[in-house]
């Protein structure tokens, strides 16, 4: 199993940096095009940190391992939520003024009982897949013509994250060393958790929801960290609201279209009602006096971590 954890490490190491790299270079091109540096921020917060999930569910699916990806989309929400926000708040509260989050936030709400109702019947068909992509491009759309209304330090905050140099050939190296880093870590890190599952005698969606969730989620970790001690709390609580709404809607929708997705009973009983029930708690921590207090970041944490146990003991009982 060592050469497997190995592998998967590699391959998570080549995400994080193929993920920044990509970023890096479509920001570059975008701002170097005229783009305003806030709408750049924006998409870059929001489809950057979740390019990982994007790129290890894509390579999932592309191996025939569907419940992994589906474990990693719903497992990277939770511990969007669980362990990044929360982590970040434990560092520094965040303080929260973001108009766009009046309708993400209760969109990150509905999304899992979206989840659920369309898998209910076992499957996410093409329909399914379709719906979802509409509810997301309905999403963009809104983000796109509700940054506009953003306080100017909300502005400058998100900008910030577009900061970045605009030479084209520059830009160009870092697209193509992105995609290459994310092509190649993605399969690294799919192919080294179906290895570790099979040792473990763990199922390929317990395997995405706990250490492959958990692994692409220790890089957003980091970043959101030192934005939290920058003061940047919407910049936090934008990337974690975005990501998960690109997953939920984007990543599922699009494999959906893509091909038929078995969906396992255990999402629709246990996980995807976990990943509705941190968003509905988020939601009155973040609308309630606009800031993640440490208390409630330690509340969220303390559950994160429950929840991954609880995950991995059931998985141990029913191996043994």
């Amino acid at each position: 199993m060592l050469v497997e954890i190995g592998w998967f490490v590699v391959g998570l190491v080549l995400i994080a940096l193929g993920a920044d790299s990509l970023v890096r270079g479509l920001a570059g091109f975008a701002l170097r095009g005229g783009a305003g540096a806030f709408a750049v921020g924006l998409v870059a917060v929001g489809f950057g940190a979740s390019l990982p999930e994007l790129s290890v569910s894509v390579s999932a699916l592309a191996q025939g391992a569907p419940q992994l990806a589906l474990g990693n989309v719903v497992g990277s929400n939770i511990a969007n939520v669980g362990l990044v926000l929360a982590g970040a708040a434990l560092a520094a509260p965040l303080a929260v003024s973001m108009a766009w989050l009046r309708v993400s936030l209760p969109a990150l709400i509905v999304a899992p009982l979206l989840l659920i109702g369309l898998g209910w019947d076992g499957t996410y068909g093409r329909i399914d897949g379709i719906v979802l992509l509409v509810a997301f491009a309905a999403l963009f759309v809104h983000a796109l013509r509700a940054s506009r209304a953003e306080p100017a330090p909300v502005q400058a905050e998100l900008a910030a994250a577009a900061a970045t140099q605009t030479d084209p050939l520059r830009n160009l190296l870092r697209l193509a060393l992105g995609l290459v880093a994310l092509w190649y870590g993605a399969d690294f890190v799919v192919d080294a958790a179906r290895g570790i599952a099979v040792r473990a005698g763990w199922s390929e969606l317990v395997a995405g929801l706990t250490f492959v969730a958990v692994g692409n989620a220790l890089p957003e970790l980091v970043a959101a960290i030192v934005a939290a001690r920058r003061g940047y709390g919407n910049l936090v609580v934008a990337a974690v609201v975005g990501t998960s709404l690109v997953n939920s809607l984007l990543v599922v929708g699009g494999g959906a279209a893509w091909a038929e997705l078995p969906v396992a009973r255990s999402l629709l009983h246990v996980e995807l009602p976990a990943m509705f029930a941190f968003a509905l708690v988020l939601y009155p921590m973040v609308r309630g006096d606009s800031v993640v207090s440490r208390r409630e970041a330690a509340l969220l944490f303390a559950a994160f971590i429950a929840l991954i146990v609880w995950q991995v003991w059931r998985a141990t009982v029913l191996v043994t």
